[in-house]
């Protein structure tokens, strides 16, 4: 958007150009089946992803190079083999940074505005790590640090608490907890730290709620306050919260730091001078200056008997 501002002004772009510009900043039409929202990251700092599954490989291939070609970086998720093999023939000239079942394609020499933030990203099982890389990949794509542990679910509580420890140690602003089955480390993870905690239901395990519905109501119903719940398998709107959260954390902190170097020095109360509530007066009465009082040195008694007074 700068760039066609910049050249507006310059003379290189006539107005009726630079709104043509502008508009394909914010819309882009890609042979009548599907409309690209590239001005999403503008809008919210979080970059559009493309849903893999229900599109061709080459459809989903051609949809995340135009995302890169345009904001220097296109994400795509849910990818199976063939959507993998479309994409790398597409990315000519790119880098291709793989995650489990997803990807982000970066232009070349391009790399995201470092933010200031970090998100720990924890899963029960390894199962749940296909999900949760999901999340780490939004994470990653916005400029924030992401850390993942997996395999942590409560069959053997003990092998949480180290991982646990060490997210907090190494300064985690959110944690993402995925997990399948009876989805209970999220609320256990919720009731031992002060961070936000965001649950991710994940469709593993078998029999009654085996697609991640026992997982998504355990969370729910979890007796941990201040459990965040996303729907089941979204690892991106996961990954999009906590990027949410840590900056509006981060910037709660910078503000709170500020606040305390611009703030006045308290003055000594043995030095203060009159303030306004000290030389209040009723209506229409002038206000005059307090009076200060000072504490009268009560004599020494001596042997307990009064001093007598002297006429």
């Amino acid at each position: 958007m700068k760039d066609v501002l910049r050249r507006l002004v310059a003379g290189e772009l006539t107005e009726d150009e630079a709104l043509s510009e502008l508009r394909r900043i914010q819309l882009d039409e890609l042979g009548g089946r599907a409309r690209l929202d590239l001005g999403r990251y503008l809008r919210r700092g979080i970059p559009e992803v493309v849903l893999a599954a229900g599109k061709t490989p080459e459809d989903a291939a051609r949809l995340v190079v135009t995302l890169a070609e345009q904001h220097g970086q296109g994400l795509v998720s849910r990818m199976s083999e063939a959507h993998r093999a479309a994409l790398a023939d597409a990315a000519t000239g790119m880098r291709v940074v793989a995650y489990h079942s997803a990807a982000r394609v970066l232009r070349e020499r391009f790399a995201p505005e470092t933010v200031e933030g970090k998100v720990g990203i924890l899963t029960a099982g390894t199962s749940d790590v296909p999900v949760a890389d999901e999340a780490r990949m939004v994470v990653e794509a916005c400029g924030l640090e992401a850390r993942l542990e997996a395999d942590l679910g409560v069959a053997g509580l003990h092998r949480f608490v180290g991982p646990l420890s060490g997210m907090l140690d190494w300064g985690a602003d959110v944690l993402i907890v995925a997990a399948g089955m009876d989805g209970v480390l999220p609320g256990l993870v919720a009731g031992l730290v002060d961070v936000p905690v965001i649950g991710l239901p994940v469709s593993t395990g078998y029999g009654r709620g085996g697609a991640g519905e026992a997982a998504l109501n355990t969370m729910l119903q979890s007796c941990s306050t201040g459990l965040v719940v996303v729907n089941i398998d979204n690892g991106v709107g996961a990954g999009t919260a906590a990027v949410l959260f840590a900056q509006r954390r981060m910037r709660g902190s910078r503000n709170a730091r500020n606040a305390n170097r611009n703030a006045p020095a308290i003055n000594d109360p043995n030095t203060m001078t009159n303030m306004d509530r000290d030389t209040s007066a009723p209506p229409g009465i002038e206000k005059t200056p307090a009076r200060i009082k000072s504490a009268v040195k009560t004599p020494a008694m001596s042997q307990g008997n009064p001093r007598r007074r002297r006429p």
